[in-house]
């Protein structure tokens, strides 16, 4: 792989409820730093990350959209949901009203996105969960948990989603997050390729050097 900066580009997008951590989760990826009391998305914010898949022996760009959790905002992030090859759909474990939420967040995703996209759903905030003392409170001065690891891996394979709690404070599965993304959405570029033709593959992932409808470029080397 000398010389190669990347083989694949893939356009992420990060949405979810406003304060449940989306952009700190953007910062520990891209700059490996916790982002504590970072002031509220506007729009949307970028960052990009090169990670490496062992397994495919392949350098990925992932370039990432993190957008506003805000009802304002909701037609500006809709228009960037398109193009997107992936999607961290993320809530935030001690707030069960931003797992509720994240239903209507899929709606809008699978609406205004392309219908190949993968989609991952990221428990965030798992560093603020403590074990319940004997009275059912919240030990530590920790928050209570307000949304069951079991609960939300049912509705993640009810929806067809990938799953994974997280920390963006500790790094927790952060980074994991989006490599597990990331290898769904390249074995799907595999299953293309094994039954379509070159020109398929490229005009369904947009190799040959244009943005594909499906947020993924690819680069020969």
């Amino acid at each position: 792989m000398a010389g190669v900066q990347w083989h694949y580009v893939l356009k992420f997008i990060i949405t979810g409820d406003a304060a449940v951590g989306k952009s700190s989760l953007l910062v520990r990826l891209t700059d490996q730093r916790f982002l504590a009391n970072p002031d509220p998305t506007l729009g949307v914010e970028f960052g990009s990350k090169l990670i490496t898949i062992p397994e495919e022996n392949k350098i990925v760009k992932l370039q990432c959209w993190d957008t506003a959790g805000t009802e304002s905002f909701r037609s500006i992030t809709r228009s960037y949901y398109r193009g997107a090859a992936g999607c961290l759909l993320v809530y935030d474990v001690t707030s069960r009203q931003s797992f509720v939420n994240a239903r209507s967040w899929l709606a809008d995703v699978r609406e205004h996105a392309d219908p190949h996209l993968t989609c991952i759903l990221v428990g965030n905030k798992l560093d603020l969960c403590s074990d319940e003392s004997s009275d059912g409170a919240a030990a530590g001065g920790k928050r209570k948990r307000e949304v069951s690891i079991e609960e939300a891996e049912l509705w993640a394979k009810e929806e067809n989603l990938l799953f994974v709690e997280a920390s963006a404070k500790s790094g927790e599965n952060v980074e994991a997050a989006f490599e597990r993304a990331t290898r769904d959405i390249l074995s799907k570029v595999h299953r293309v390729a094994g039954c379509q033709t070159v020109e398929a593959v490229r005009e369904w992932s947009g190799a040959g050097g244009r943005a594909g409808a499906n947020g993924l470029l690819l680069v020969r080397v």
